[in-house]
């Protein structure tokens, strides 16, 4: 089921946390949804899930509109949330069960659904425990398999690797993946590194309007023009050689690395390059240069740079 997001604008009071939004998420596409806290992120997924109503602008999933067929978009839409809500005095069956019950899935198929879902998200060694004694990584795998147990045909995934080791994420990771083969899934997630290796396509808001929609490499190469160079210098004091990088005419930015080394990444204005100025920079001032090496853009810097001003 492709999404359809057309021109929404969400007001509380005077403010517009969503203003003027349009994007398409098509079938089988992993969107990485990003922002910073306060973007309109969860207000633009509650809107899809039918959960607000937006002030203007409609919303289609699968042609069906929020505002004329809520209910048939609410049967094809699964919704992790964030703070993951899950009863923890409950066996994961006996949850399951119940959460297929309120689905409406047929009471004959409910058992071999449950155990699908058992083996899709990787419970079935802790299928009997309850929720409350499994670890985090378990209980979001209980949370997928409660998000998918109904089959639906569009995912929208809230943090779903929040508060994870590094082992359960790349699982969950895996997990997302194969599931987004065949549905369309938006991922909402402050963990970059995580949106550049799971999603298909990254869409950026900030201050409620999309301001970066394309690949992760779309985006870095958007960013290329800004020359970034990690430079060392010795036989110096830090804070005086910080503020004369700062003084250059074409820096952008300046970021002290590490203060013992002498180590400083230089961003540059776009469209110029701080290499010979700080060269000169280093001879003027009896500085030894050690180290002058370009860095390639990271998706760190692309949000940052969207999202700062």
């Amino acid at each position: 089921m492709d999404i359809v997001v057309e021109n929404i604008v969400k007001k509380y009071g005077t403010q517009r946390a969503v203003d003027n939004v349009s994007f398409k998420v098509k079938t089988g596409e992993i969107l990485g949804f990003l922002g910073p806290n306060g973007a309109g992120k969860t207000t633009t997924m509650r809107s899809i899930t039918c959960f607000l109503m937006p002030n203007e602008g409609d919303i289609k999933v699968g042609g069906y509109s929020i505002k004329e067929n809520p209910e048939e978009i609410k049967k094809n839409i699964g919704y992790l949330a964030e703070n993951n809500p899950l009863y923890h005095e409950m066996s994961i069956i006996d949850y399951l069960y119940f959460i297929a019950e309120l689905h409406g899935i047929e009471k004959s198929k409910i058992k071999d659904r449950i155990l699908d879902m058992i083996n899709l998200c990787g419970i079935e060694g802790e299928k009997h425990k309850k929720i409350g004694e499994l670890s985090k990584g378990y209980q979001q795998r209980v949370g997928l398999a409660q998000v998918l147990i109904h089959d639906p045909r569009v995912l929208i995934l809230d943090e779903p690797t929040s508060g994870l080791d590094p082992n359960q994420i790349v699982e969950i990771r895996e997990l997302i993946r194969k599931i987004g083969k065949e549905k369309t899934v938006i991922l909402c997630s402050h963990i970059l590194a995580e949106v550049e290796a799971t999603c298909d396509r990254i869409l950026i808001i900030n201050k409620g309007k999309i301001v970066a929609d394309g690949t992760s490499r779309d985006l870095r190469k958007q960013s290329q023009n800004r020359e970034i160079l990690k430079i060392t210098i010795e036989d110096g004091d830090v804070n005086e050689i910080y503020k004369s990088l700062q003084a250059l005419e074409n820096v952008h930015l300046v970021d002290i690395i590490s203060k013992s080394d002498g180590q400083f990444e230089v961003q540059s204005k776009p469209g110029s390059s701080n290499k010979k100025d700080i060269f000169k920079l280093c001879v003027d001032n009896k500085w030894f240069l050690t180290e002058l090496t370009p860095t390639e853009t990271k998706l760190e810097d692309v949000f940052r740079d969207l999202t700062m001003n």
